[in-house]
């Protein structure tokens, strides 16, 4: 008894000894990154900071050079190379070399390497902001929630979670085979090839990225040639956290270029992530299949918000606006298709007018403006096509915010938030992927009918369901073909890393399909499931 008693005093002892050991902060040291090129210090002369002006009857694969300006300005940044097909070749054969060598190192060493970045965003937050916003004209609200918040739960989920979720599994061998033992182990894949989109170039490099390495990958990765620009500045970071924790040169890389580099990129690595468009995203499938290369997408999303009668509608009003305009409605899961239902429709739709009404868009670096500018040339173009079609058709347009100060050659990166009523699935606007900030606004009577219009559409992202019961809520996002839902709440699933950080064979992803056939969510990529966020 005495022995007993000692065993459980030594373990509680062990037990405390390690909670105390948690609390003391490990060693983690501080890098250096270059950014005297990248800062905008409001000194820069005519010869160095001209407008910049497209050139027009050149498709952009054609080019030699990837050219980057500031969307919201035209202001000029520079330019990178558009690699061949030989060059991304020589690029994925490097950090091939250098994942042979990293498939050893310890998860010590790993976690030092999240630790290190997790110290150098926290205490460079602001940098990492205005060079997303200068390379994509989102607010620097937009961008810290996008990019800062998204990223840093990443990495304080795999600092936590990370080695448990690759610790061998053992399973149930069966009846027939009792006398046996049967084990699950995760081995590196190899390179990872990642093609990521430019809405958030900063979280979209590093999503990838950072699960890849710490499973033991190399990964390399094509970033947008709309926002190459910050994309090779945030690859300076990664670089010195790997040298400072003694990793192998080229495990990572980010490459540059257009379509011809992507298909090389595709061809060449051991599994790829592609990030973007629906129409892309075949071809990166198709171009995969004659290797056999293992694909993962995130597509495009018309996301439906459903508003019942039995919500504070004032509230309701303002997570409505923020799901449409966040990021000038350049958000994957931003919604884009409103549902209200008609004993409230006439309360939300003028609570939001009213809304819209005070939002001014401009120059996100002035730090006056409520939205900023959109990413690509000729968005503005497309956005009003769906508008016309819609009024076309009889929609009508309730409300829109207003422009602030805009240089000459930067009018048509804006478009203003605006909401539209009227709406049926007749129309464009109801069935295409705006990806800007317009929000279209229809009735429904009951639920059985706003599931199936929730569910008339090719794109199956996200939704979100809001009502005074949850149960009520969930029973109608149980109905939603989508990969995720939120109750009660918007895109809050991007802050929860145990669905969106989820080891795939050893490199990491999250699954979602814009058909809604396929699967929904896959926890520990097993059966299908559904995630809710109840707010």
């Amino acid at each position: 008894m005495a022995f007993l008693f000692s065993l459980i005093v030594l373990a509680f002892a062990y037990a405390i000894c390690r909670f105390l050991l948690m609390l003391i902060p490990p060693n983690v040291p501080s890098i250096d990154v270059d950014a005297s090129d990248v800062l905008d210090d409001g000194n820069q002369t005519p010869d160095n900071s001209f407008i910049y002006i497209p050139p027009r009857g050149r498709t952009p694969q054609s080019e030699t050079k990837v050219q980057c300006y500031e969307p919201a300005t035209m202001k000029y940044l520079g330019y990178f190379p558009a690699l061949s097909r030989a060059e991304v070749d020589e690029r994925v054969a490097q950090a091939r070399k250098a994942q042979k060598v990293w498939a050893k190192s310890s998860f010590k060493q790993r976690r030092q390497f999240l630790r290190i970045l997790l110290k150098y965003i926290i205490e460079h937050q602001e940098l990492i902001c205005e060079i997303s916003s200068r390379d994509t004209g989102k607010t620097m609200v937009d961008a810290s929630l996008g990019e800062i918040m998204t990223t840093c739960e990443k990495i304080t989920w795999l600092l936590s979670e990370g080695e448990k979720w690759l610790k061998p599994e053992y399973r149930s061998s069966g009846r027939s085979m009792i006398h046996k033992k049967a084990k699950v182990e995760f081995h590196p894949l190899g390179v990872v090839g990642a093609i990521v989109s430019w809405n958030y170039p900063f979280h979209n490099i590093f999503n990838p990225m950072l699960a890849a390495v710490f499973s033991g990958n190399g990964i390399v990765i094509k970033v947008s040639e709309n926002a190459s620009w910050s994309g090779c500045f945030y690859f300076r970071i990664i670089q010195a956290a790997l040298a400072a924790v003694g990793a192998p040169e080229n495990l990572v890389d980010v490459i540059t270029g257009f379509a011809e580099t992507g298909e090389a990129l595709v061809s060449s690595v051991d599994k790829i992530i592609f990030v973007g468009s629906p129409g892309v995203g075949r071809m990166i499938m198709r171009n995969a299949s004659k290797t056999l290369t293992p694909v993962t997408l995130e597509l495009g999303g018309k996301d439906a918000f459903i508003v019942c009668d039995d919500v504070d509608v004032p509230h309701v009003a303002q997570i409505a606006v923020r799901a449409a305009l966040q990021s000038s409605g350049q958000n994957c899961a931003g919604a884009e298709r409103f549902y209200v239902h008609r004993d409230i429709y006439a309360l939300f739709v003028s609570q939001v007018a009213k809304i819209v009404k005070s939002v001014s868009a401009g120059p996100p670096l002035a730090g006056k403006y409520d939205m900023g500018a959109l990413c690509l040339l000729e968005h503005s173009e497309k956005l009003q096509n769906l508008v016309n079609d819609a009024l076309d058709k009889g929609a009508e347009i309730l409300a829109r915010g207003s422009f602030g100060h805009l240089s000459e050659g930067a009018v048509d990166q804006y478009f203003p938030p605006t909401v539209i009523v009227n709406v049926n699935h007749t129309m464009k606007l109801m069935q295409e992927e705006a990806f800007g900030p317009i929000m279209p606004i229809m009735k429904f009577n009951t639920d059985e009918e706003v599931v199936k219009l929730a569910n008339d559409s090719r794109y199956g992202l996200g939704c979100a369901v809001f009502s005074g019961s949850q149960h009520r809520a969930r029973e109608i996002a149980a109905q939603i073909q989508c990969g995720v839902a939120a109750i009660n709440d918007f895109a809050s699933n991007y802050m929860c890393q145990v669905f969106k950080c989820i080891f795939d064979e050893f490199d990491s992803v999250h699954v979602i399909l814009n058909d809604p056939t396929k699967l929904k969510m896959l926890p520990h990529f097993s059966v299908p499931a559904i995630w809710w966020c109840q707010g």
